[in-house]
């Protein structure tokens, strides 16, 4: 029987630009459907400029329930909100936004969503790791705080920009419990080959992969065989970044478990009920492979 949407439907969506690549949509109308919940997720791509404009639209709706947000939104959402959670303020990068009356909270599931996927994965746990983020934005800096209070021994962060990367530093810093947080431009340096070297994790939080022709964001050539490579991008399923970390022997995953538990937690705040993962984790392996 078709799927009837009617103005009762409550509507969830996903805020970013560009979103062709995106699977959020048949993860979630999969766990809608599995819970027999008349609700229904859309993608709503919005260009950086209008996103003030989308949001206030948004807020309009009556039937609006909330939204993930996603590259190049997830810092730049955040005036637009009503209030965040002290994680998100803390972080200072929001990827889920819940509705209350006509109030936009806005919360990080981000973080959460790596450390399980890791943990599934590849038998990753941080406490007393060496960790290495590649990325400043929005993705890397949830990375960066959910490894430093998972107990991370030390997290270094490269980014093209070094005083955006030296920026994320200081407040992780503030937040990594005695862990150590560096900061260094993303360059082939002989200090990168030290860094990389000494990795037991290696983080790619950026959109390098993404696109044909993308090369690595680093060269994993410079790891040791006993590093986990973890590719936050999941679209396509295999990037230079993962080709280059199997080639090595590195236990490798990509951003597709991160995915589905940051999902699973953002459904839970939009609905009250806890999420259908296997329905979810179906919908993903059917669009990873369609």
């Amino acid at each position: 029987m078709p799927r009837v949407i009617s103005g009762r439907t409550r509507l969830c969506g996903v805020l970013g630009y560009p979103l062709e690549h995106t699977l959020s949509p048949p993860m979630h109308n999969a766990a809608f459907a599995a819970l027999g919940l008349d609700w229904v997720y859309l993608p709503w791509p919005v260009v950086p400029e209008r996103l003030g404009e989308a949001l206030r639209g948004l807020r309009a709706l009556a039937n609006f329930a909330g939204a993930n947000v996603t590259v190049p939104h997830k810092e730049a959402v955040i005036p637009h909100l009503d209030e965040l959670t002290e994680e998100a303020r803390a972080v200072g990068a929001v990827n889920t936004i819940v509705c209350a009356g006509d109030r936009l909270t806005g919360h990080t599931t981000d973080g959460a969503g790596l450390l399980a996927a890791l943990a599934e994965a590849a038998d990753f746990r941080p406490g007393g790791a060496s960790v290495v983020i590649v990325g400043a934005g929005g993705a890397g800096r949830s990375a960066a705080f959910a490894l430093a209070v998972a107990g991370a021994r030390q997290v270094t962060i490269l980014n093209r920009s070094e005083a955006r990367a030296r920026a994320l530093a200081a407040d992780v810093a503030r937040a990594a419990h005695g862990g150590k947080v560096l900061a260094y431009q993303l360059l082939i340096t002989p200090s990168t080959a030290q860094i990389l070297g000494g990795a037991d994790l290696v983080v790619n939080a950026t959109s390098v992969g993404m696109r044909p022709g993308d090369p690595s964001p680093v060269d994993l050539a410079l790891c040791r065989p006993a590093a986990v490579a973890y590719d936050m991008v999941y679209n396509p399923p295999e990037t230079p970044f993962l080709r280059q970390a199997r080639s090595r022997g590195l236990r490798a995953a990509n951003g597709l478990g991160m995915l589905l538990y940051q999902g699973a937690a953002a459904f839970a705040l939009w609905t009250g009920r806890a999420a259908p993962v296997g329905a979810m984790r179906g919908a993903l392996a059917a669009g990873e492979t369609a």
